[in-house]
């Protein structure tokens, strides 16, 4: 049986030992949807997060925001290259 330093280690609220074993690491980009006469967000504040790993594919999901003040998190098909808007200009995501 392998052994992890304390750091790794944490209490799940049933009491249980866990270790925190990391999957990868990266950078993320998180973008929304403008209405574009108006510029106002649209479809109710929904927001699309790509994790972008140093290796493998990116990954998307749609980050929905609920009535219950918690965010719904849906895996979404990866889109490929694209550019979106940074407040001044179009950039690659």
């Amino acid at each position: 049986m392998p052994t992890f330093p304390d750091e790794v280690l944490t209490r799940t609220k049933k009491g249980e030992i866990e270790v925190r074993a990391l999957l990868d690491r990266g950078r993320y980009v998180r973008y929304n949807y403008l209405h574009p006469e108006t510029g106002e967000p649209m479809e109710g504040g929904k927001v699309k997060l790509v994790l972008i790993p140093e290796a493998g594919e990116p990954q998307e999901f749609f980050v929905i925001p609920t009535k219950s003040r918690r965010d719904l998190l849906i895996s979404a098909p990866e889109k490929g290259e694209r550019k979106v808007w940074d407040g001044r200009r179009a950039v690659d995501l």
